[in-house]
């Protein structure tokens, strides 16, 4: 695309709060700015490059049991003191945003740290909780579970 085509170019945004620094600097292409703004909101959020996340995701016959089965694993976790577990935090199993697919439905629970090595400790030595979690009643038509270190969307 050459320069004459994208000077005509045009982008719409919808949003409930147009006055946001983040769309100021947009409107003014202002990249350094933008990105000034967008890192400390997330060393706020302690989202990445500020704090590291993993997300569990559970696949069952219901909905019961696919959220059964995370926070049974969480609590088996918490009962453990797994290690690093001071400083990661596991969130209640929510259902995802597309819950239901091919009649399977789905649950997920995000674990978080401001330590990559703390939640890295805490993954590896959950894993074994994680496969023997799948034999507890509350994890009953359970199909699969996968766990997403950095995910891309939560």
């Amino acid at each position: 695309m050459n320069a004459r085509h994208s000077a005509a170019s045009e982008m719409w945004v919808q949003t409930f709060h147009p006055e946001h620094p983040l769309f100021e600097a947009l409107k003014r292409h202002d990249y350094p700015e933008f990105a000034e703004q967008e890192l400390a909101e997330r060393e706020m959020a302690g989202l990445s490059p500020f704090g590291f996340s993993a997300l569990i995701r559970a696949e069952a016959k219901t909905q019961e049991a696919a959220q059964g089965f995370l926070n049974a694993a969480a609590l088996a976790a918490q009962t453990q003191q797994l290690p690093g577990h001071e400083l990661v935090t596991p969130y209640p199993a929510v259902p995802m945003s597309i819950q239901r697919v091919a009649n399977i439905e789905r649950a997920q629970m995000l674990v978080e740290s401001h330590s990559r090595q703390a939640l890295q400790r805490f993954l590896w030595a959950w894993q074994p909780l994680l496969l023997q979690g799948r034999s507890l009643p509350e994890a009953r038509g359970l199909i699969r579970f996968a766990v997403d270190v950095d995910p891309l969307a939560v």
